[in-house]
């Protein structure tokens, strides 16, 4: 499913323009990157939240040069869903997500 995908979908549910829902939507990313950026985490009840997390130093591999390559520190996102929501998702079967891998069709609740 892609933004637009989403616009359309709170389109039809709301009834409110999809121009309103494009600049809503955007300024709502706008909002959780900035945070994300700034060492935040957003927590968003029923859906789940978004960590911080830091990774430690490493050494890697280049497999095609068969060299070791230093992976410096960094700090990555997480998304960890909430609870109700992980059960679900659990829920769905496993011949439905192989014969849909890029989740191309909707999802109603």
């Amino acid at each position: 499913m892609t933004k637009a995908d989403i616009i359309n979908e709170i389109a039809k549910k709301t009834g409110i323009e999809k121009t309103v829902i494009q600049r809503v939507v955007d300024c709502f990313m706008d909002v959780a990157k900035n945070a994300l950026i700034s060492n935040k985490n957003i927590f968003l009840r029923g859906f789940g939240s978004f960590l911080i997390y830091k990774r430690a130093e490493k050494i890697a591999r280049n497999i095609s040069k068969n060299t070791a390559v230093f992976v410096p520190a960094h700090a990555i996102v997480k998304f960890r869903p909430s609870t109700p929501f992980a059960a679900k998702v659990k829920k769905i079967k496993v011949e439905e997500i192989e014969r849909n891998p890029k989740g191309e069709e909707s999802i109603s609740d």
